[in-house]
């Protein structure tokens, strides 16, 4: 088994508000990539200010051609003098430093000029393990020292959540920390969530807890 197919492309407005699924990249038996919008989603994240990939302006097509070689040019080129530090942060093992669609779902394509991700639908293939940021955490205004790198975390599904029945809360002891955001979500639906370990990898804090990077993993 793969760890994944697909890559889904994510928009929000900004830090804090929701993520819309956009768009989805598909990597098909044959070692092509193909990608579609989802048009319905689209057409709401339009209301407020989403804009298409500025390569990929056409929303009812399917694109086949050169897809992965664009949406590439997000990752830091491999020539910069900080490139291990980037494939240490990301657990990017060697074999995989030359694979343009593993490094964007592992590295999620994040820039600080817009406000794109790249969220890998992960499966629960052997030894998977993958980095992932909480969301909620604008919400809950965690004081900065509730997490601390090395804390051991759990998920709970939560099937109750009215705005979204994929949900899964995270948290430390009975504190509710945040949520795996969207997709990521899936593979704890797929493999008995009680198989996969969460620990935190890296905060930033200001007072509160601002962004926090999490591993998961299986046992």
């Amino acid at each position: 088994m793969r760890e994944f197919d697909k890559i889904y492309l994510s928009w929000r407005t900004g830090i804090g508000t929701s993520r819309y699924i956009v768009g989805v990249i598909e990597k098909t038996s044959e070692g092509k990539f193909l990608f579609k919008y989802d048009q319905q989603v689209v057409a709401e994240a339009k209301k407020k200010g989403f804009s298409p990939y500025t390569e990929f302006p056409e929303l009812d097509k399917e694109y086949n051609g050169n897809v992965l070689d664009i949406f590439a040019q997000r990752l830091i080129r491999s020539e910069r003098t900080d490139i291990q530090q980037f494939y240490d942060f990301w657990e990017i093992e060697s074999m995989h430093v030359n694979d343009k669609f593993y490094l964007l779902g592992h590295t999620q394509g994040l820039s600080p000029t817009d406000n794109f991700e790249f969220l890998a639908d992960y499966n629960p293939a052997e030894g998977i393990h993958f980095l992932t940021d909480l969301a909620g955490l604008s919400v809950l205004k965690l004081p900065s020292h509730t997490l601390k790198e090395g804390d051991h975390l759990r998920a709970e599904l939560e099937a109750d959540n009215i705005h979204d029945k994929d949900a899964v809360a995270v948290y430390k002891g009975d504190i509710k920390v945040g949520y795996i955001k969207k997709i990521h979500c899936r593979i704890f639906h797929r493999q008995p969530h009680t198989k996969l370990q969460l620990k935190v990898k890296a905060i930033e804090k200001n007072g509160i807890v601002k962004r926090a990077f999490i591993k998961i993993y299986s046992t």
